[in-house]
């Protein structure tokens, strides 16, 4: 592959709802610029960007492939991101690597929740976009509906560059706006200019009107000659409409058919004459040594320095890291410097990918996009430099998963594969984490959704060849009561020489302090307990806590006193006593209002206007309490309420079938309250066999 200089590169990530076109798109760039000889379809599981074993097996992206298009002596380093939500952190490791992006709209299903969500994400790294409407050659594909419903949308920032000419529902040919000329494909399939169909000219106006208004606004002095009725040539137009696109005022839209690869030379132009080049963007990381900002902004004759965007850690293809340069040309022979895990390393081999296909490459200018293979340290977020002037970059912005499911190998010998396996995916996936939670004696999977956790379940299985079982995670209750009880623990027993004798008498209430198991005091007077004894009545207290006599569950807020009790001088001992205070644990406990707590949260949700009626009915459901709600931009509302833990499992999913997949939420742990009479009844009796009888070690 040839080597690109900054001003010849374009990053541009394909965005939009699942099933849009994103996959085929690339497919037909590839073809169409010679990258390969034949198209790809999603439907044959043959396609270049989605080459995972499960990506062909399901027919959708999983993760973002990188494909660089060369076309007009310029390099697309085209990212095709996945579109269903469950792998937003994809999406968003490809943002951040990203300079601009295509919004591909289905012409046929029209404006979806993941054209809205990847404007959102547009707007929150600010990157100029571009509308492509696919699948023009299909029955009922509606340009004209799509560019309607996004106008009414986001306003007239919307602006057609092409439209399409349809005749007897065929799509046969196009518009050039700008040019204010027609094409028509012939047999062979390319465009002929060809008359401006009368049907074509009233839009023809209506869309180069709306042009010459907003190159007018670039200036005065084209404000002045707008409206003394001079008009523009095609150059003026073209830069000037270049900048509004790089600064996001103008949005161009224009539209194709993948499968018949129509429409996909005007796209790759427009996408070199008017997305922007890294040259000029900004971009800024900490010069470790001095603590000064070092601004790299893509200037290939700084030092050099880049960030790792992406790793991918696959059982056949192996690990490569992802990395954009930021600043300087890398060169194989390199020494670079990895400064957040104190890593030199010397560049042997530099690749450019393709897919899951790696072509080496010699030098890699600032704003392109490489790979290094089997960096034994190296992480996504981590920054390259070099050890003379060593970097680092903010981390990556990633989406904080929240939904959670519990885990078991089917056969315990896998443990340790598992855990390996499962490092992997992490690393790779950076909203999937896997937790050993110790308190509950349980392993979660904590993902997006329960999509992106039923895959990684087959990926264990397909790719690792380990099973493992899923179910719903156990929430952490807590026992505690509210009343206050005086008994007496005595354990006694004679087996022949020294027997066992240990006598307590104790009161429990509560401690008012939930942050801690129990409080125990001691007021024994007389020596009715000798001193000798207090420790380890205090060591069968903690012994006791950690599984409560109601249901099984960690104790909280107990104060125990020691206040009288008897020993033996012979049969007395720190076993005879311990087990005492658990015998007086127990039954104190249970005559003290014992009652279960279960945890609540704070949750939040961000839901458009519309919906608020519809989440709050359902959180009320869940037992939710409603605390208020918030305006914010885009016309949505933030529902903040309390909400038991207990009641989350299947939120994301609830939440996304209320909301037409545009619903998110967050949640953070608040505190602890006594659970409703039904809740409490329901989990003792799941959690009989928990309880043990004997309180003997």
């Amino acid at each position: 592959m040839n080597v690109y200089t900054t001003d010849r590169i374009r990053n541009v990530a394909l965005l939009g709802h699942g099933g849009a076109g994103k996959t085929s798109l690339v497919e037909a760039m590839a073809k169409i610029s010679g990258l390969t000889t034949r198209v790809g379809r999603v439907e044959d599981g043959n396609t270049i960007s989605d080459y995972t074993k499960e990506e062909q097996k399901r027919k959708f992206s999983i993760s973002t492939s990188v494909i660089p298009i060369e076309w007009d002596n310029t390099k697309l380093n085209v990212f095709d991101t996945p579109g269903y939500f469950d792998f937003v952190g994809e999406v968003e490791e490809a943002m951040s690597a990203a300079a601009s992006a295509i919004i591909v709209i289905n012409g046929k299903a029209g404006v979806e929740t993941g054209t809205k969500k990847a404007w959102d994400i547009c707007d929150k790294y600010n990157l100029p976009r571009m509308i492509y409407v696919s699948n023009m050659d299909i029955d009922n594909a509606s340009f004209k509906n799509v560019l309607e419903d996004l106008t009414a949308l986001y306003g007239k920032k919307i602006a057609p560059f092409h439209f399409p000419i349809r005749e007897n529902e065929k799509f046969v040919g196009y518009v050039n706006v700008l040019a204010e000329k027609a094409y028509r494909w012939n047999d062979k399939g390319d465009a002929v200019e060809c008359e401006i169909p009368e049907y074509s000219k009233e839009n023809l106006q209506i869309y180069r009107d709306s042009l010459m208004e907003a190159v007018a606004e670039t200036s005065e002095e084209f404000m002045d000659r707008y409206f003394g009725g001079d008009t523009f040539t095609e150059a003026e137009m073209r830069a000037a409409l270049h900048t509004s696109v790089c600064d996001g005022s103008i949005v161009p839209m224009t539209m194709g058919s993948n499968t018949l690869i129509q429409g996909i030379y005007t796209l790759l132009d427009d996408c070199v004459k008017y997305l922007p080049s890294p040259e000029g963007r900004k971009v800024s990381g900490i010069n470790t040594a001095s603590n000064e900002i070092f601004e790299a902004d893509y200037d290939f004759s700084k030092p050099k320095s880049a960030i790792v965007w992406k790793t991918i850690i696959d059982p056949f293809i192996g690990k490569y890291s992802l990395f954009k340069v930021n600043s300087g040309v890398f060169k194989v022979g390199d020494m670079i410097y990895n400064e957040k895990r104190d890593a030199e390393i010397k560049i042997g081999k530099m690749y450019v990918l393709c897919g899951s296909k790696a072509t080496e490459v010699n030098e890699l200018h600032a704003g392109d996009i490489g790979a290094l293979a089997k960096l034994a340290v190296t992480k996504t977020g981590d920054t390259l430099s070099t050890k003379q002037m060593a970097i680092t970059y903010p981390k990556l912005l990633i989406s904080t998963p929240y939904t959670a499911m519990r885990y078991k190998p089917v056969n315990k010998s896998d443990v340790d594969k598992i855990s390996q396996a499962l490092a992997k995916m992490t690393a790779e996936d950076l909203t999937l984490l896997n937790v050993n939670d110790a308190e509950n004696r349980q392993t979660l999977l904590v993902g997006i959704g329960e999509q992106q956790i039923e895959i990684v379940k087959s990926k264990l299985e397909n790719e690792y060849k380990i099973q493992i079982e899923l179910s719903k995670p156990k929430v952490a209750y807590r026992e505690t009561i509210r009343g206050k009880s005086d008994v007496e623990g005595k354990y006694k027993k004679q087996t022949g020489g020294h027997g066992q004798y240990g006598h307590v008498k104790m009161i429990f209430e509560p401690s008012g302090d939930m942050s801690k198991p129990y409080v125990f005091e001691e007021k024994v007077v007389g020596g009715a307990v000798p001193k000798n004894f207090f420790p380890a009545v205090e060591k069968g207290l903690t012994d006791s806590v950690v599984k409560g006599p109601l249901a099984a569950y960690p104790v909280v807020g107990v104060k125990a006193t020691l206040y009288d009790g008897s020993y033996h001088a012979v049969d007395s001992s720190e076993q005879s006593f311990k087990t005492a205070a658990k015998l007086a644990f127990k039954d104190g406990f249970m005559k003290a209002n014992p009652i279960l707590l279960e945890p609540i949260m704070t949750l939040r949700v961000t839901v458009p206007d519309e919906f608020t009626g519809d989440v709050m009915g359902d959180l009320n459901k869940r037992r939710g309490r409603v605390l208020g709600m918030t305006p914010v931009s885009g016309g949505k509302q933030v529902v903040e309420a309390e909400i038991p833990e207990s009641t989350l499992f299947g939120y994301n999913t609830d939440l996304r079938s209320m909301t037409g997949g545009i619903g998110e939420f967050s949640y953070e742990f608040n505190r602890y309250e006594q659970a409703p009479g039904d809740v409490q009844a329901r989990e003792i009796e799941a959690r009989k066999d928990k309880l043990v009888d004997s309180v003997e070690d």
